[in-house]
C-alpha cells in the first residue's frame, strides 16, 4: 500500500484529478491511498465545490482555505499550509497537476523535506517566461520524481532540458523518470460524454441550435486586464455575430465579469451588452461545459484546457493567445493562435468556415491515461 497526497486549488485541477480519483476507487483501492488537500485558490462555489459532487470526486481532507491575493502571499499561505499536511501524513509521493501557484507550492514543500513530486501534465511550454504558468511548470518539473506528460511534444521539451530516458531504478529527484502517458483530461471527456450530453438544458436554456454556435471563454491575466486586448477581443466577437448571423455563449468568469464594464468604451459595452445574439451567462459547471464544446460550431478561447476539449469533440479553435502548449493542435490545422487581433480572429473564422474534412489525429492516449499512472507509482513509489 502507498499513501499519495494530491494537491487541487484551481477548478482545471478538480477535473483532473477526478480521473486519478476514479481509477483508484475502480482498479487501485486496496494498494494506493490518496489524500486530497485543497489549497482554495479557487473558493466560489461555482468554480469549485459542485465539481466534487458534480464528478463524484472524493470531498478533501483538507483545506486550506487560501483565497485570492498576489502570487507570492498566496504561494507562501500554501506552503506553510502543505508542508504541515506533509510532515503529518508521510506519504510516498505528493501529485501535482499543470501550473498554478498551487502546483508550484507543492512542489516547493515537498522537495524540501524530500518527498518524491509526481507531475502530471508535465513538459508543457509555452516558452513565455512572462506567463507565471511558465515558471509554475518549470520549476515543478524540476523538482520531480515522476513526470507524466500528455503528448510527445511535451516529452521532447522535457529531452531537450536535460532529462533522460536511460535512467533506470529507483527514481528520485536527481534520477526522474519521464513519460509519454496520455491526458487525463482525454480519460475525462470520454468517461463524461455521455452523462453530460443527457444533461443538455443548457442549450435549450439559452436557445442555442445544435452545431450553429459559438464558445468562447476569455480569463487570462493578460487579455482581462488590457483594455486594449479585451475591447479587440470582443469586437471581434461582436463582428462575427453581424457577418455571420450566428450566437456566440461566453460562460464568463466572475473576474472577467468585473472587468467588462471598467475595460471596454462606454460604446463598446453598450453595443455587446445590447447585442442578443451574445449571450454572456455564469460560468457553467464541467459537465455544463462539455455539452456546450460538443454541440458548439466553433471554440475560441484562452483557455489551454478548452484548447484540448475543443479537439476532443473534433471542433475548430480560436485561441486568443500568441503561444500555446498545444502546438500539436495547431500544427494539424485544427486550432489558429490569433492573439488579441480582430482581423486575425475574423480571418481565423474565415478559414475554419472554408475549411473541409479537418483531421484530428489522436494525440492526447487511450483514455487509460490515469490507470497507466497508478501502475507506474505502485511500481516506483
Amino acid at each position: 500500500m502507498i499513501k499519495i497526497v494530491t494537491i487541487i486549488g484551481a477548478r482545471p485541477q478538480i477535473i483532473k484529478a477526478a480521473a486519478l480519483s476514479r481509477a483508484i476507487k475502480n482498479r487501485f483501492s486496496d494498494s494506493i491511498t490518496e489524500i486530497i488537500v485543497h489549497t482554495g485558490q479557487h473558493y466560489d462555489t461555482n468554480m469549485s465545490s459542485v465539481f466534487f459532487d458534480e464528478l463524484n470526486i472524493p470531498q478533501p481532507n483538507y483545506n486550506l482555505n487560501v483565497g485570492s491575493g498576489n502570487h507570492g502571499k498566496q504561494t507562501a499561505k500554501m506552503i506553510e499550509g502543505i508542508e504541515e499536511i506533509l510532515v503529518a501524513e508521510k506519504p510516498n509521493a505528493i501529485v501535482l497537476y499543470g501550473d498554478t501557484n498551487s502546483t508550484l507550492a507543492g512542489a516547493i514543500a515537498a522537495s524540501k523535506i524530500h518527498i518524491n513530486v509526481v507531475h502530471i501534465e508535465a513538459g508543457l511550454r509555452s516558452f513565455n517566461k512572462q506567463m507565471p504558468e511558465e515558471v509554475n511548470r518549470i520549476m515543478c518539473d524540476h523538482v520531480s520524481t515522476l513526470l507524466f506528460t500528455p503528448t510527445k511534444t511535451g516529452f521532447d521539451n522535457l529531452i531537450k532540458e536535460g532529462f533522460k530516458t536511460e535512467n533506470v531504478a529507483p527514481y528520485h529527484i536527481d534520477n526522474p523518470k519521464v513519460y509519454h502517458s496520455g491526458d487525463v483530461m482525454y480519460d475525462n471527456s470520454l468517461h463524461f460524454m455521455e452523462i453530460a450530453n443527457k444533461k443538455d438544458t443548457i442549450l435549450s436554456k439559452h436557445k442555442l441550435e445544435k452545431n450553429n454556435f459559438i464558445l468562447a471563454t476569455i480569463h487570462r491575466n493578460n487579455n482581462t486586464d488590457e483594455p486594449e486586448r479585451l475591447s479587440a477581443i470582443f469586437e471581434a466577437l461582436n463582428e462575427l455575430t453581424e457577418k455571420y448571423t450566428i450566437d456566440i455563449v461566453i460562460p464568463l468568469h466572475p473576474r472577467t465579469q468585473s472587468l467588462l464594464q471598467k475595460n471596454l468604451s462606454e460604446q463598446l459595452y453598450t453595443k455587446i451588452t445590447n447585442n442578443s445574439k451574445i449571450k454572456i451567462i455564469e460560468p457553467t459547471s464541467f459537465l455544463e461545459m462539455i455539452v456546450l464544446e460538443s454541440n458548439c460550431k466553433l471554440v475560441a478561447t484562452d483557455s489551454g484546457g478548452v484548447q484540448k476539449e475543443a479537439f476532443y469533440f473534433k471542433k475548430p479553435c480560436i485561441i486568443f493567445r500568441k503561444e500555446t502548449e498545444w502546438v500539436e493542435i495547431v500544427n494539424c490545422g485544427a486550432a489558429i493562435l490569433v492573439d488579441a487581433n480582430k482581423d486575425a480572429v475574423l480571418n481565423a473564422y474565415k478559414n475554419f468556415e472554408s475549411k473541409k474534412n479537418q483531421e484530428y489525429p489522436q494525440l492526447f492516449g487511450d483514455g487509460k491515461s490515469a490507470e497507466f499512472m497508478c501502475e507506474e507509482m505502485l511500481r516506483y513509489l
